[in-house]
């Protein structure tokens, strides 16, 4: 735990902002904030506004925890500040953000690396609705958003979709990859655990984030070979986009087509930081409990990430 000697005492943690994923992080950031001061750190929360640059200057803080998800926070952006105004600061640096927040360039990198994805391409929003850009079954949805916000499932037989106005102009379609929903959680150099995540449905933005809307398995009821593959495969990726502290990377697998059926959908640079989200029941799953987890990421800041 932290302590009076610890070069982070007085830590400002970002939460909210202006992404589509604001709600959450304000949960998030309220929850580490919470873990923080039970650690032993003097805790500023600061609900980042476009007056960010000049409260933190006014705060001075040893370093900042970014709670922030989504665009603005997660996509490089908030990271291009804290390093111009020299703040150390948690998880995964300018171009690691902006990388894994963009889905085609992180499959770009995944390919490089030797690990499986499915079919892709980027196309304009209009030209969704004219035909099917990929045999159906496929996904649409924006290549710089997170948390499944804005995401269409087109099922054989169905039309092609029209999609609601606040999509961006160019979105991404990829071929539909059946199976379970798998996820890894890497801290620093470690790969945790896999969790199975079941739900009765598409694992959308209600599944992740209403009560009840999706249960977790941890360790996942997977065979030996597949387990060994999630891991792997979340440390490579994590090291292939040059993310640092904590990062969770999302698998499909579809049992049937044993470890030819893996395939990664992406990585979250700033995954979510309640005691009950998959990274921290990860961590728990190791030993290592909510306050602990968070004191550790704070003692990893730094700039230059």
């Amino acid at each position: 735990m932290a302590g009076a000697s610890s070069r982070m005492s007085r830590v400002a943690v970002l939460k909210g902002g202006f992404s589509a994923e604001r709600e959450v992080s304000l949960v998030t950031g309220e929850s580490c904030a919470k873990a923080l001061r039970v650690a032993g750190y003097e805790v500023i929360e600061v609900d980042a506004g476009h007056d960010l640059a000049a409260v933190l200057t006014e705060i001075k803080p040893d370093c900042v925890f970014n709670a922030l998800h989504g665009r603005w926070g997660e996509d490089g952006c908030v990271q291009g500040i804290l390093e111009w105004l020299r703040i150390p600061y948690t998880h995964s640096g300018v171009l690691a953000s902006a990388l894994a927040m963009d889905k085609s360039r992180t499959k770009d990198v995944y390919r490089a690396a030797g690990l499986p994805v499915v079919e892709s391409r980027i196309v304009a929003r209009d030209e969704v609705a004219k035909g099917h850009v990929l045999p159906p079954p496929y996904v649409v949805k924006p290549n710089n958003e997170g948390s499944s916000v804005g995401v269409y499932i087109v099922q054989p037989g169905s039309n092609a979709p029209h999609l609601d106005a606040a999509m961006p102009e160019r979105v991404m379609v990829e071929a539909y990859a059946p199976g379970r929903e798998l996820t890894v959680s890497v801290m620093g150099d470690r790969a945790l655990c896999v969790t199975d995540i079941l739900t009765d449905g598409w694992y959308d933005y209600d599944a992740k984030y209403k009560p009840g809307g999706s249960r977790h398995q941890l360790p996942a009821n997977i065979p030996a070979e597949i387990e060994a593959a999630c891991l792997d495969y979340a440390l490579r990726a994590h090291r292939a986009l040059g993310c640092r502290g904590l990062s969770r990377t999302d698998f499909r697998w579809d049992e049937a087509r044993g470890i030819d059926g893996l395939i990664l959908l992406e990585t979250n640079t700033q995954p979510g930081m309640t005691p009950t989200s998959l990274s921290p029941e990860q961590a728990a799953h190791v030993g290592i409990s909510f306050p602990d987890l968070c004191h550790w990421i704070v003692e990893d800041a730094s700039c230059n990430r």
